[in-house]
């Protein structure tokens, strides 16, 4: 069947799922595999549940007038994706970097919404599946769009930018991350800036953070440039407080802005949503009002109070950089019980063994009430510090210390689960 013909379908049931579990009645099922499953084999079981049509792409053991026979399921929701996207002449913004990626997409979504019908991605479904489903759940009324873009190997996001067919974009930053996938730092660079790629070659615009010089060179070339930093001539703005909240001051109009955001990390992140609104003529007041009702969750620098202590859960992922600036940001903030819960670092490669000593000599240059690391990374490294194999074993060790009037960092790599320390 065309992908014409899949898409006048799903035109009369705009509803996509991918897995089985969540399948609501109207849904068109698309059979995805992976490691560990085949979408086929629940075909039955979704046309049961109430699924409007099943793409599939292996033969069934049963025939069935709402089965959509394809060479490929994933390809075709990517094709499907790519020719929604061919039907919106608004502005489509993608969102890629080491750090801060979800967190600037949510800034940004805030303040475009203040002033347009906005649509974003979901939670972190930023990846060759989440693009897809994400572009596919914008509606006809949508006036802006912004779509955030993860990455741990060349190419991808090169591909992402096929269907997602971005006119704006920005790089947040080019760090440490996911080197087992790109193989080294410099690869990291090369697959972020397939995005600047894209928009040199469509004549699109990007925003630039002119504090991260990896971004301003990727950034040559580039015709529709539009700056954001806290340094130089083409500042945006700077940190006005940082404890445990930041206040950034707002460069020009110098207004200020009180944030619910933990750590001096976030400041790009605030002034790219502001560069951009600004762009985009959102006035400054709702873009201040925007930004200071947006409260992160889902273990995303969050902070917790919990009995007498104070806790900063950043606990969604982690990787050198974030890594450093969050322990760093910890050491300069008021407080005399300081205790740091640190899980590992994962997808590093052959670098992993280093990358988790450096973090171990940076946290020996301060004087912490206690360090509790976590996993088998940090653990195979000789240190002084208590040693737990999981996040579970760590919240143990926290209930049995009995800490009163404390501060707390936890932070580790996602598949850590280091937010169980609290359970």
């Amino acid at each position: 069947m065309k992908i014409e013909d899949i898409y006048t379908i799903y035109q009369q049931q705009p509803s996509v799922q991918t897995d089985s579990r969540k399948l609501r009645e109207g849904d068109l099922f698309f059979t995805l595999k992976g490691p560990n499953f085949n979408g086929n084999d629940f075909a039955r079981q979704a046309l049961d549940t109430g699924a409007a049509y099943v793409v599939a792409d292996e033969k069934l053991s049963f025939t069935d007038d709402r089965i959509i026979m394809v060479n490929d399921a994933l390809e075709t929701l990517q094709q499907l994706a790519k020719h929604h996207r061919e039907q919106f002449k608004i502005p489509f913004i993608a969102i890629t970097g080491s750090n801060g990626k979800t967190t600037t997409k949510e800034l940004l979504h805030e303040v475009l919404s203040s002033t347009f019908k906005t649509y974003t991605t979901s939670g972190n479904l930023n990846n060759h599946i989440g693009v897809p489903l994400t572009i596919l759940k914008i509606k006809p009324d949508a006036e802006m769009a912004v779509i955030e873009m993860g990455a741990n190997h060349l190419g991808e996001i090169a591909g992402y930018c096929t269907y997602a067919q971005p006119s704006h974009g920005l790089i947040t930053n080019i760090g440490k991350a996911h080197l087992e996938g790109f193989g080294s730092e410099e690869n990291v660079k090369k697959g972020k800036g397939e995005l600047f790629d894209y928009l040199k070659a469509t004549d699109g615009t990007a925003f630039v953070n002119t504090d991260d010089k990896a971004v301003t060179d990727l950034s040559k070339g580039l015709k529709n440039i539009l700056y954001y930093g806290s340094e130089g001539e083409k500042s945006t703005g700077f940190i006005l407080k940082k404890d445990p909240f930041i206040g950034v001051k707002i460069n020009e109009t110098h207004f200020e802005i009180q944030t619910n955001l933990v750590g001096v990390y976030n400041l790009p992140n605030v002034l790219a949503a502001v560069c951009i609104g600004r762009y985009f003529k959102v006035p400054d007041e709702k873009i201040k009002v925007a930004i200071e009702n947006y409260s992160p969750s889902n273990s995303r620098s969050q902070l917790i109070k919990k009995d007498t202590n104070t806790i900063i859960l950043d606990a969604y992922n982690a990787n050198p950089g974030s890594m450093k600036a969050a322990i760093e940001n910890f050491a300069s903030m008021k407080g005399d019980k300081k205790i740091l819960f640190l899980g590992d670092m994962k997808e590093l490669g052959d670098d992993s063994e280093k990358e988790h000593a450096d973090i171990i000599s940076l946290i020996d240059q301060y004087k912490w009430y206690a360090v509790v690391l976590v996993g088998n990374n940090f653990n195979e490294i000789n240190h002084r510090y208590i040693n737990c194999d999981n996040a579970g074993q760590a919240g143990d060790w926290l209930k049995n210390a009995g800490i009163e009037n404390g501060q707390i960092l936890i932070k580790g790599s996602r598949s850590m689960q280091m937010e169980k320390v609290l359970e």
